[in-house]
C-alpha cells in the first residue's frame, strides 16, 4: 500500500528548474523557476498563453516537458519509472475546470474510483462511508452521493471532483479555475471552502485562476508567468508593485480595484 508522504516543512514540497515547454513553433516556458512552499496556497496567474494550465500538468505528469527539472514531495516527476508517478499521483488530488467526472457514475462512485485503485483491500461498505465523509466535507448535502453528475448545478459539480480530490487525503492539491462559470457568491463560497479546507487539513493548494477576487481572498502568494517564465512570486501586496507591464494592468485596472476594496471590507469585517 502506497502511503500518505509527509511533507518537509524546510523544503519546497514543489520545486520546478528550468522548465522549458514549446508546442511546434511556440515557447511556453523559457527557463521557467518556481517554488510552492508546504501549507501555502499559491495563485498562479498570467495572460492569455502563458502556459498556467502547462505548468500545472508537467508538474503533475501529464504533459512531458522539453527541459527542465520537477520535484513534487522530493519525487522526480520526471522520473520514467512508474513507481515515482504512481508515488505523486497518490499525495496529489487534481480538481480541473470542468470538474472532469464520470458522467455514468454517481458522485459516490466518482469519489470511490481512487479509493478502489489505491486501497482495494477495504470493504465496499467502508468505501462507501468515506465517500459520503469527503462529500460531506466540499459542502454537498449528503443525498448529492447518488446523484449523477447530470443531475448537479455547475457548483455542485465542482464541489463533487473537489471531492473525489480530496478522497486519498493528499497533502497537495491542484485547483485549475475552480471558480470559472459560477456566479459571485458562489465563487466566493467556494473560496471560502478551499481555504477551510486548507486550514482545517493542512493541504498546500497550487490554484491557477484568472479570479482576482479569489487572489485577495485566500492566496498566499501570487505566481505572475510573463514572458516565458515566473516574472514574480510573493504576497499580493508585492506583487502589486512589481514594475512589470502585465503586472501593472491587471493589479491595477477597474476590476483589480473593485477587489481590493472587497478585500479591504472584508477585512474591517473581520
Amino acid at each position: 500500500m502506497n502511503a500518505v508522504i509527509v511533507p518537509d516543512a524546510a523544503e519546497p514540497i514543489v520545486r520546478v528548474r528550468g522548465l522549458v515547454n514549446r508546442f511546434g513553433d511556440q515557447l511556453v516556458h523559457d527557463g521557467l523557476d518556481l517554488d510552492v512552499h508546504p501549507g501555502e496556497i499559491l495563485g498562479v496567474v498570467g495572460g492569455s498563453g502563458s502556459g498556467k494550465s502547462v505548468l500545472m500538468r508537467s508538474i503533475l505528469g501529464l504533459h512531458e516537458p522539453d527541459a527542465g527539472a520537477i520535484e513534487v514531495l522530493g519525487i522526480d516527476a520526471r522520473s520514467q519509472t512508474a513507481n515515482a508517478h504512481r508515488e505523486i499521483e497518490r499525495n496529489t488530488g487534481v480538481l480541473f475546470q470542468d470538474g472532469a467526472l464520470f458522467s455514468s457514475l454517481t458522485v459516490g462512485e466518482n469519489v470511490q474510483v481512487p479509493l478502489k485503485e489505491y486501497h482495494p483491500e477495504l470493504p465496499d461498505s467502508l468505501r462507501y462511508e468515506l465517500a459520503l465523509l469527503k462529500v460531506k466535507l466540499s459542502g454537498l448535502p449528503a443525498d448529492a452521493i447518488n446523484k449523477l453528475p447530470s443531475q448537479l448545478s455547475g457548483g455542485m459539480r465542482k464541489r463533487a471532483g473537489l471531492a473525489r480530490a480530496l478522497a486519498l487525503d493528499p497533502p497537495l492539491l491542484f485547483l485549475d479555475e475552480p471558480t470559472a462559470g459560477l456566479d459571485p457568491i458562489g465563487a466566493a463560497a467556494f473560496d471560502r471552502l478551499i481555504r477551510t479546507l486548507q486550514e482545517a487539513l493542512g493541504l498546500t493548494v497550487f490554484l491557477v485562476t484568472h479570479d482576482l477576487d479569489t487572489l485577495y481572498a485566500i492566496c498566499d502568494r501570487v505566481a505572475v508567468l510573463a514572458d516565458h517564465k515566473v516574472v514574480v512570486c510573493a504576497p499580493i501586496e508585492e506583487v502589486e508593485r512589481y514594475d512589470h507591464p502585465w503586472v501593472q494592468d491587471y493589479f491595477h485596472g477597474p476590476r483589480a480595484r473593485a477587489a481590493q476594496s472587497g478585500h479591504a471590507r472584508q477585512s474591517q469585517e473581520n
